[in-house]
């Protein structure tokens, strides 16, 4: 089985801060799963690294007030077609991104609170029928 991750849980430094956050038991999946890296926001042409950006209302925006909606919307279009194209049963999120986070982000404040929304690429996925479960939940799989 094809399972689409973000890559900073693979140990990719692709992640806003120019880091990873790669997570062991996801990549112990590698010993019986394809697991396909993915980042939404590199996909969506951002640069690592990058200004924080969170979700503000409908928009994602940067901390510096830059709208970046559109390259979030793009990473998250290409993860539906990778996805799609390598029948992907599942995608492993990063919980909490703006992109990633499914039903917790951050909050739009940048205060390092949370919200309970999904991010714009788990919204995408789940539009496009891909089971969608973050890092702390691979026992679902």
């Amino acid at each position: 089985m094809n399972i689409l991750v973000s890559a900073c849980l693979l140990g990719i430094a692709c992640r806003y801060d120019g880091k990873s956050k790669p997570n062991q038991d996801v990549v112990n999946l590698a010993k019986t799963y394809n697991l396909i890296p993915f980042c939404p926001e590199c996909y969506g042409g951002l640069p690592t690294p990058r200004l924080p950006a969170e979700q503000v209302g409908n928009k994602v925006l940067r901390i510096d007030g830059a709208d970046v909606t559109k390259e979030y919307q793009k990473g998250a279009d290409e993860a539906v077609k990778i996805a799609k194209m390598l029948k992907c049963e599942y995608a492993i999120l990063k919980s909490k991104s703006p992109s990633c986070g499914i039903g917790l982000i951050h909050n739009g404040s940048f205060d390092g609170g949370y919200i309970e929304k999904d991010g714009i690429t788990a919204i995408a996925l789940k539009k496009a029928n891909i089971k969608v479960i973050t890092e702390n939940e691979i026992s679902k799989i």
